[in-house]
């Protein structure tokens, strides 16, 4: 057994200066390592939701429902009510059963937070739909927030609400 009283003075500097730089560099690369996972779970999540749209643009109602968590709760803002995961895809069979489908889009991403294993993401989309002979018949412009849960190595939305947007389109 050592005693602490024994150890020359200097030992403690030197052990104490040589402790700090390594725990100073195991925070730097930690930080570092977060902020770059942060970021391509960003990346992921963004890609998820543009993938959303273009499953809803090429009527894709099974790679559409397998983005939602089993858990799913949201309110689409032409639901009167909240809904679960068995009646997501009742707004696009909606329009496409009077033969309107979704011709285009545009996302403009406003904020995304990734915490762990959820993230919430927010954007606005003007998204065209259009009639079986190529005529738009109308322009929906919306806010939309989608929750997402990290789970079985992806991500899946387990929260959501839309609502039109307001008279600046904002």
């Amino acid at each position: 057994m050592i005693c602490v009283e024994t150890l020359p003075r200097c030992w403690f500097v030197k052990y104490d200066r040589h402790m700090l730089r390594t725990i100073t560099l195991f925070l730097a690369l930690t930080a570092t390592a977060f902020g770059q996972n942060s970021a391509k779970d960003d990346a992921q999540v963004w890609q998820l939701e543009k993938a959303y749209w273009e499953y809803v643009k090429a009527n894709d109602l099974e790679k559409y429902r397998a983005l939602w968590h089993e858990n799913f709760v949201g309110w689409p803002f032409v639901s009167l009510a909240p809904v679960r995961k068995d009646h997501i895809t009742d707004w696009i069979t909606a329009n496409t059963s009077k033969g309107i489908s979704l011709q285009s889009y545009s996302i403009e991403q406003l904020a995304i937070q990734v915490t762990g294993h959820i993230a919430i993401n927010h954007y606005r989309i003007n998204a065209k739909w259009a009639n079986s002979a190529g005529a738009e018949v109308r322009t929906d412009k919306m806010r939309i927030t989608h929750t997402w849960i990290r789970t079985h190595g992806t991500w899946q939305i387990i929260g959501g609400m839309s609502a039109p947007v307001n008279a600046e389109g904002k």
